[in-house]
């Protein structure tokens, strides 16, 4: 495949931001976080706030958290197709008695409860992808592949995303399973460590897929380590930076490519994410007042246009 520079040259011979990819979507991991509030959310809410519909005014999806603790239902997976607008795209980590339960077999009927839980997302056309998230533990020796053709026999309907964190899935074998098997690859940002997967722009499916949990490296090993300190990480611009090229890689080499900031702790993961949307486009972007005034580094990026239905008594 032909590649074309990351940097484009204007009339002058300065070099330009490369436009952003049009099949680049960049958001978040999860949108309910009592923690956000004051500092992503305002923390004087008027009647009716719906933190779903505010996060869709800034970004272009969001990655579903809590399907990885129970299957969504129906009913609720209509109403946030209801509060976002239509071009807004969800993906769905898959619930975790697929991913982390492994020692007894699933059965059919929760295969077909989760699945019911997403068709109405389906059905819209806003499915993105699912997240097929496992942990460190999880290496890829032959009972790993099984486990992933018992997924793709079960789930193969949908666009599977598969997210690892040990370094034996980068080797030419474990690619090569992933890619005859229909099978999308997270590109992560993790702490580095030797047995951890690398930053890497890797596509095996016609699905790109970005996840940035942060670099916090004390805390990500330590088994007594919260979720919230375990994500305590912003990036800074430059580290940041360091992904771009990649997403252009991964945005050439896919149909659709989903990006998406998973340090959620005070609300980094929002401020890094619209960091990151900032220099694909490589202009300002809309940035919550709260957001700026905790992250004064986003004043740099912030245009002064407001989103709609957003006024000064919000901050």
């Amino acid at each position: 495949m032909a590649r074309s520079n990351d940097v484009n040259q204007d009339v002058a011979g300065k070099s330009q931001p490369a436009a952003m990819p049009p099949n680049v979507l960049v958001g978040t991991s999860g949108w309910s976080y009592p923690d956000w509030e004051g500092v992503f959310y305002p923390s004087r809410k008027p009647r009716g706030f719906d933190e779903l519909a505010y996060l869709a005014r800034y970004f272009g999806c969001v990655e579903v958290n809590s399907s990885f603790y129970r299957p969504p239902t129906a009913r609720m997976a209509a109403s946030w197709l209801g509060r976002t607008p239509p071009d807004f795209e969800f993906t769905f980590k898959l619930y975790q008695r697929f991913t982390h339960q492994r020692e007894e077999p699933w059965t059919a009927a929760e295969v077909a409860e989760y699945k019911t839980g997403l068709e109405p997302v389906r059905e819209a056309g806003r499915l993105g992808a699912v997240l097929v998230q496992f942990p460190r533990s999880f290496r890829a020796d032959d009972a790993a592949f099984k486990h992933l053709e018992a997924v793709k026999r079960d789930f193969g309907d949908l666009p599977l995303v598969v997210e690892v964190r040990h370094v034996g899935w980068t080797s030419p074998h474990a690619i090569r399973f992933l890619k005859d098997n229909g099978l999308g690859f997270a590109d992560i940002d993790q702490p580095a460590s030797r047995s951890g997967v690398p930053p890497m722009s890797l596509v095996t499916s016609p699905i790109g897929y970005v996840r940035l949990h942060g670099r916090n490296r004390e805390a990500w090993l330590k088994p007594e380590a919260g979720r919230d300190e375990r994500y305590n990480y912003l990036y800074r611009k430059e580290e940041l930076k360091e992904w771009i090229s990649r997403i252009h890689e991964i945005a050439r080499a896919s149909e659709k490519t989903y990006v998406f900031t998973n340090n959620h702790y005070r609300g980094q993961a929002p401020a890094n994410a619209l960091q990151i949307l900032s220099q694909l486009r490589g202009g300002p972007v809309s940035v919550p007042g709260p957001l700026v005034k905790e992250f004064p580094v986003l004043s740099a990026i912030a245009s002064e246009e407001l989103p709609p239905g957003e006024q000064g008594e919000l901050f």
